[in-house]
């Protein structure tokens, strides 16, 4: 006899939802806590959105804005759960898992520069808008 499909999903305890919640939010935290590149990239965005209040962005302007803010932060914490991930290893696997490191540590770098760029093309399409006025 086969089991009934609804039988495990009713031994499954409830606030499972806000147990997963808990959880993303300790990894926030734990991917936050003491890794030195989120104070530059909590400074960039505090930046930006500064930037794009002062100059008056369009709403599609922050939305772009605040999907690069999005991916940098995202890939930043991505790079911090492989660091932190490394460092449990033992030394003969650490030696063959660095370039894992340094690709993460890529992304982020990529995600950041496109962010930039980004964000030099509408801050200077809006400034020189500004400026002709």
């Amino acid at each position: 006899m086969q089991p009934d499909s609804d039988e495990s999903t009713r031994s499954r305890p409830r606030g499972r939802w806000r147990s997963k919640f808990a959880v993303a939010f300790r990894g926030l935290k734990l991917g936050i806590h003491g890794h030195t590149s989120f104070f530059v990239h909590f400074f960039m965005t505090a930046l930006v959105l500064v930037t794009a209040w002062v100059l008056g962005c369009e709403l599609w302007e922050w939305c772009v804005l605040l999907g690069c803010i999005g991916l940098v932060l995202t890939t930043e914490l991505l790079n911090s759960a492989i660091e932190t991930l490394f460092h449990g290893l033992d030394e003969p696997l650490k030696q063959r898992c660095w370039p894992a490191l340094d690709v993460a540590a890529g992304a982020v770098l990529l995600a950041s520069v496109f962010a930039a760029l980004i964000g030099v093309l509408i801050f200077g399409a809006r400034i020189i808008h500004l400026w002709m006025r």
